[in-house]
């Protein structure tokens, strides 16, 4: 067995959570501190600080929170770490372009550091509304509270979306450049907190059976699925201005291609993982504006058969008619040496029969031949899964003889589930994330380059969509896998989208 280090508690700390009043701070960002501690990978010299525009005294947010970390984390939950954490949480009311709050926000940074002994070493997450992004950002800047001295650092943690399109995406990053280094601004995707995503790497690189047939000449293609039960829920303002295909494909979906498509990196730091993932985004061709229409699929989800599940349109604060996608699928190719006609297909939706991500690879059929006078009349594909959520694991199905006198195959699966190996821990799929913030490891966030080529991939889905009509919407029923021509792109060609079960 494999020496493996122990993991060290990341260093003294505070933690400045803008829009901390919202359901991020109290469903995912919280609890997941609170996990971080339990595990003891939170020092004592730590502390929060909410910043929001909610009318709250300090004592009703630590409140709120209290009974929100009991909520999220569930029965099991650690009252002596609960009160840890609730020692170290403060709060400031001010609108985001108040700048006495931003002042009142540095004198309680300083608090903490002759509190907590947090040595002056701040991180500040955005939480907030995308427009609030840049505006945030300036007025913590202007403060003075960006400036590293005397050993101390700062870093910006940035939610999705970053941008709304290519040219946003830039733009944004251009600004942060004017006021922040690089390598002081994490680019956040929660997928890439997951378990098995980061899995992928270990499954491709530390195992000498995967990586070799991992190419062009034994896959066939490779199908990624981001499937949604639930419809958009209270989030019908945002949703109808963001749609499937913004809120989706630029970051999560590609983020999965990069690390299933990336060529083995010179080692695990930061950049040059990062240097292999952007090299596989640049890769993907580009489709030409006669192409999106064969390879891109959107769709609207209609009410369900039985009248349980409301149309999109007559969602809470969408328009009754509104041509936003709630569904995506499309068909990428990566023009590179590894992958040369290969497809990627991808599809996302809400309003699905099932909440799953997975990634699965579909190698090629084995020759036919020798099973030619027998009474096997064909040979299924090989497909290995690669679980994401909600139950994570992998999984991988092949070709069996069934038992008796005649030749007979069927298929047969082995899975591997995180929890029955390693045990299930209570995790939000941010404690790495925020982890690797304190210790300043960027390896699971985007580089700016990364937001850039995403863009740069839907930029073509963008153009063809959103300057023409769609009459065809809705045209799928909730509770449905989505339109039938996102059936069509893979049937065309002689496949089918892998059966959920």
């Amino acid at each position: 067995m494999a020496e493996t280090k122990e993991i060290k508690p990341a260093g003294p700390s505070v933690m400045a959570i803008f829009g901390a009043a919202g359901d991020l701070t109290k469903r995912l960002l919280i609890p997941s501190l609170y996990n971080l501690r339990k595990q003891k990978l939170v020092p004592d010299e730590f502390a929060i600080v909410g910043f929001a525009r909610t009318a709250l005294s300090e004592e009703e947010f630590r409140e709120r929170m209290e009974e929100d970390v009991k909520k999220f984390v569930g029965a099991d939950a650690d009252t002596s770490v609960i009160s840890w954490l609730m020692e170290r949480l403060y709060y400031i009311k001010a609108e985001f372009h108040d700048e006495d709050g931003y002042r009142r926000l540095k004198q309680k940074l300083e608090e903490c550091d002759k509190t907590h002994q947090t040595k002056g070493n701040y991180s500040f997450y955005l939480a907030t509304a995308p427009e609030f992004f840049l505006e945030a950002t300036q007025h913590i800047n202007k403060v003075g509270l960006f400036q590293q001295c005397d050993g101390c650092w700062r870093r910006l943690v940035v939610e999705k979306p970053f941008g709304h399109d290519w040219e946003s995406a830039r733009q944004l990053n251009h600004d942060l450049a004017d006021l922040l280094r690089e390598d002081q601004i994490f680019r956040i995707d929660h997928y890439l907190g997951k378990e098995t995503v980061q899995n992928i790497l270990a499954l491709r690189f530390a195992n000498g059976i995967f990586e070799p047939i991992w190419n062009r000449r034994y896959i066939d293609h490779v199908q990624i699925t981001v499937a949604e039960t639930v419809g958009v829920e209270t989030r019908g303002g945002y949703y109808d201005t963001a749609g499937a295909l913004r809120d989706m494909v630029p970051n999560h979906i590609l983020q999965l291609i990069s690390l299933t498509a990336m060529e083995p990196p010179i080692s695990f730091a930061a950049d040059p993982v990062r240097n292999e993932q952007v090299k596989v985004l640049q890769a993907i061709r580009p489709m030409k504006a006669e192409d999106v229409s064969s390879n891109a699929v959107r769709g609207q989800y209609g009410s369900s058969s039985d009248g349980k599940m409301p149309a999109y349109r007559s969602e809470s604060r969408v328009s009754p008619q509104s041509i936003t996608e709630t569904f995506v699928a499309a068909k990428l190719l990566v023009d590179n040496w590894r992958w040369a006609d290969v497809p990627f297909y991808l599809r996302t939706g809400k309003r699905l029969p099932k909440r799953v991500t997975e990634i699965a690879i579909h190698f090629k059929r084995a020759p036919f031949s020798v099973f030619r006078q027998t009474d096997v009349d064909r040979l299924r594909r090989n497909v290995l899964v690669l679980h994401i959520q909600p139950d994570e694991g992998i999984s991988l199905g092949f070709e069996a003889k069934i038992p008796g006198p005649v030749m007979r195959l069927g298929e047969v699966g082995l899975k591997f589930a995180y929890s029955d190996y390693f045990g299930k821990e209570a995790r939000t799929g941010y404690e790495t994330l925020l982890y690797d913030v304190m210790i300043n490891d960027p390896t699971l966030f985007q580089r700016a380059d990364m937001v850039e080529s995403g863009w740069g991939v839907v930029t073509p889905l963008q153009k063809a969509w959103y300057g023409v009509p769609a009459p065809e919407l809705p045209n799928y029923e909730a509770g449905s896998w989505g339109p039938q021509a996102a059936d069509e792109l893979l049937t065309r060609e002689g496949r089918h989208w892998r059966k959920i079960e």
